[in-house]
């Protein structure tokens, strides 16, 4: 037993043991302190749906070399594009939603095509330059949202009668169109079937991928670059492969998230978006050069699994409203500690 949980801990590590004992540690306090567990449960489940695609897509990026995509809001941008054209098409229920995914992937590849290029103009810099190229789109797009012709009474200013809201509902046209597809409730557990599907979904095609001829090959760019020069293979146009499918997964992602989230967040919402999902994937495992599927579903649930437990429980315990104190303290603790970690690898 103890040689069984000895290399247990040697497979997973001690953090992401510690951490998963916290979550558990969470959830047996929880009816304690009047906490409904399946209400938690069910929110945990909410979040890795919503989130699980956005982490999915640092995976290509990182297993070519090009290290954690901190340039993810230039994917969000090409998704938050899709789902404003879709809302302004007027389209509801699926069709509404595939045109939105479409619009996005087209965007996200073509913005995915340049970020990849500049990226192999300053290599060993990927992730300070990527940090700029998330940060500057952001602050482009907020003029663009503002001039950007849109017309639909739902998302114009009323005042003006131009430039888009801060938010936009999409109650009216595909809110839960993937979480409510073969979802069950069980008294007030509710799982939302249809986004761990597409997520699954989502792993496999990624999976896929990595098992092909040209996945084998950007896995060798990230692992050995000097092999793979002699090897034949074009580094950089793996290179900027990896970054055109991390952009596109990243702009399908959104679309994931605001599917179940009810609402589209415009201006500095993609701002900070990519430091969950970078910390997610490095609690769950992966290094600057590897990633695998695995440490996306770990890491995405340890985060959100904390992030959820540790308000509700610590507010019922101290008998006080700092539920969002205590949110921004966690997760921009695990945000530090991931980012702690992925320099102490680097090095």
């Amino acid at each position: 037993m103890h040689n069984r949980f000895k290399a247990f801990v040697e497979a997973a590590g001690w953090p992401r043991v510690i951490i998963g004992l916290f979550l558990l540690s969470l959830f047996v306090i929880a009816p304690f302190v009047r906490v409904r567990v399946d209400t938690s449960l069910s929110d945990t489940f909410v979040r890795v749906g919503m989130n699980g695609v956005m982490v999915l897509a640092l995976v290509p990026m990182i297993q070519s070399g090009c290290g954690l995509n901190f340039g993810l809001p230039l994917g969000i941008i090409a998704g938050l594009v899709g789902a404003v054209t879709s809302v302004e098409a007027n389209l509801t229920g699926l069709s509404g939603f595939l045109l939105a995914m479409v619009i996005a992937v087209v965007l996200a590849i073509f913005l995915g095509w340049g970020y990849g290029l500049l990226l192999n103009h300053v290599k060993g810099d990927e992730m300070m330059i990527a940090t700029y190229v998330g940060f500057s789109s952001v602050a482009l797009m907020c003029m663009a949202w503002l001039l950007l012709p849109y017309k639909s009474p739902v998302m114009v200013w009323g005042y003006g009668g131009t430039g888009l809201r801060t938010t936009i509902s999409v109650e009216n046209f595909w809110i839960r169109i993937l979480s409510d597809f073969g979802s069950f409730q069980i008294g007030k557990l509710y799982f939302p079937t249809g986004m761990f599907l597409f997520l699954a979904f989502m792993c496999f095609l990624v999976w896929s991928f990595f098992h092909t001829k040209v996945g084998t090959a950007m896995t060798a760019v990230g692992s050995n670059p000097e092999f793979a020069r002699a090897s034949g293979i074009d580094i950089d146009k793996m290179r900027t492969l990896s970054v055109i499918l991390s952009t596109v997964l990243g702009a399908i992602g959104i679309l994931v998230y605001q599917q179940s989230f009810g609402f589209i967040q415009l201006y500095m919402g993609p701002f900070y978006m990519a430091f969950p999902a970078v910390a997610a994937v490095l609690l769950g495992g992966a290094s600057v050069n590897k990633a695998s599927l695995l440490n996306v579903i770990v890491g995405t649930f340890l985060f959100q699994g904390i992030l959820t437990m540790t308000p509700s429980v610590i507010n019922s315990l101290m008998q006080t409203d700092m539920s969002e104190v205590i949110r921004i303290i966690v997760s921009n603790g695990m945000i530090l500690y991931a980012l702690t970690r992925k320099v102490q690898v680097k090095r």
